[in-house]
């Protein structure tokens, strides 16, 4: 499959990317996992927002990068989603291999902070992230709040 990352803020995001961007976060956590709720925080305009097209030029990967103080205390990577027809070939992987790189390119070394579906802890251990401990429900889904920082490679 060739892809295309393109690392854009949001003012620099066509109509066309933003909209696709959040066409795939609604299929995906609306529709796909049954939990209705609401994506546009405001938190979009202040981000950077990581992405990876397919040679149809459809978004099948994306990220949002949030600067220290604005989800948490440190520098925050959300709304990680990779389309259903693009999984199992490591994009997800990459595309969090990519948002950590501009994370410290653009925020510096330092801790990076996100939360998880439960059930994909195993899969962020894999990048250094670890569990704060701390777990919770969101929209009917357990979650857990992890943490990365540099001395955890």
């Amino acid at each position: 499959m060739q892809t295309n990352w393109k690392i854009k803020k949001f003012s620099a995001l066509t109509l066309e990317e933003f909209h696709d961007i959040i066409q795939l976060r609604i299929e995906v956590f609306v529709i796909e996992q049954d939990c209705p709720y609401q994506d546009l925080d405001g938190k979009d305009k202040i981000a950077y927002h990581v992405f990876c097209e397919n040679e149809n030029k459809e978004i099948i990967a994306t990220s949002r990068l949030l600067a220290k103080g604005i989800s948490y205390e440190e520098v925050a990577i959300g709304r990680i989603v990779t389309s259903q027809k693009a999984r199992g070939n490591g994009l997800g992987h990459a595309l969090l291999k990519k948002s950590m790189e501009l994370c410290e390119k653009k925020f510096g070394l330092g801790p990076i902070r996100l939360s998880a579906q439960k059930h994909l802890e195993g899969y962020y251990n894999r990048h250094g992230f670890f569990s704060t401990g701390k777990e919770y429900l969101e929209d009917g889904i357990p979650h857990i709040e992890m943490l990365y920082t540099p001395s955890n490679k």
